[in-house]
């Protein structure tokens, strides 16, 4: 239960005093009450379904920066594919031609977690097509190939990510390589937040990663992929989404990463180390339902209503 009782007022104590000492134990009670405390006081929003399963958790309003929910927001976690995002920041820096040819090699298939790919050896595409594999269908070889046109090559490429990050204020993240398979890709979902903002300035990262489904014409052959985020996919879904990535190798679980709009303001929410087949996509929709029953209710969420608990 809240403790938001006032103080008991006397007949020594002039009203105004007695007002403006409740209102400070109230404002400090209010910093400290925990997500399931809040749910009699925003009767709105059923908080209990706030408790979301993945392990590492912010949702940010980008407009203003306040953080509306975090939970382990400041852990440090493998980040699989959400790689990728840098990756093509890097590849849209160094402006390079996006009609230029590239060709997958035998140096981008995976050795480290045997993942299958359908980009075989020799296959040619250009390298707007890499980006938007690499971010629609997650494809590694892609985002491998990618790196390798890069002037100086991967190892030069690996070098611009960490540039990259420390320039828009990442400071627990760290890079390897350009695809995420290698669980030496780690960042924070604080630091994440930063670099889902950072991508949005990209009009083709925006495109390209909520793209629904792309048929792609290789050697002959027609290739159907499909955005590996499903709330992209889905036309009924309710989402309004500018920025899409998702990750998965075992050591990171499942993440996932969008800017949306929800109530006409861009927000940034990022779902670290789910294990559920469908536990990322239900905590979105579980935070895209509490940010709208706020508003329906007049009761917009603060840092104050989103503190999950830890572990």
């Amino acid at each position: 239960m809240l403790a938001f009782g006032t103080l008991e007022a006397t007949k020594s104590v002039e009203a105004a005093d007695t007002k403006k000492q409740a209102a400070k134990k109230q404002a400090a009670n209010r910093k400290a009450t925990p997500v399931k405390k809040v749910a009699k006081r925003v009767e709105s929003q059923d908080t209990d379904n706030l408790l979301l399963k993945s392990s590492a958790v912010l949702v940010q309003d980008q407009s203003s920066g306040e953080v509306l929910f975090e939970k382990n927001s400041d852990a440090v976690l493998p980040i699989a594919s959400i790689t990728k995002l840098m990756t093509a920041m890097v590849v849209l820096d160094a402006q390079l031609p996006l009609s230029e040819m590239l060709t997958i090699g035998h140096e981008d298939m995976d050795t480290l977690k045997g993942t299958r790919s359908r980009l075989k050896v020799g296959v040619h595409l250009s390298r707007e097509d890499m980006l938007l594999l690499a971010l629609m269908a997650s494809e590694n070889r892609a985002a491998s190939a990618l790196s390798r046109h890069y002037p100086g090559g991967e190892k030069a490429f690996i070098a611009a990510m960490n540039y990259k990050a420390a320039a828009i204020g990442l400071k627990d993240t760290h890079f390897a390589d350009p695809t995420g398979l290698t669980a030496a890709n780690v960042s924070s979902a604080r630091d994440l937040t930063k670099m889902v903002a950072a991508a949005a300035h990209y009009p083709l990262i925006r495109e390209l990663s909520t793209t629904s489904e792309r048929t792609m014409h290789v050697d002959g052959r027609s290739i159907a992929y499909r955005n590996t985020n499903t709330l992209v996919r889905n036309d009924s879904s309710g989402w309004e989404i500018a920025v899409s990535k998702t990750g998965y190798i075992r050591e990171a679980g499942k993440c996932l990463v969008m800017q949306a709009w929800l109530n006409n303001r861009p927000v940034v929410i990022v779902l670290l180390d789910s294990w559920g087949r469908l536990t990322r996509i239900g905590d979105a929709n579980r935070i895209k339902r509490w940010i709208e029953n706020a508003s329906t209710n007049a009761s917009r969420p603060s840092a104050a209503l989103g503190r999950g608990p830890a572990g």
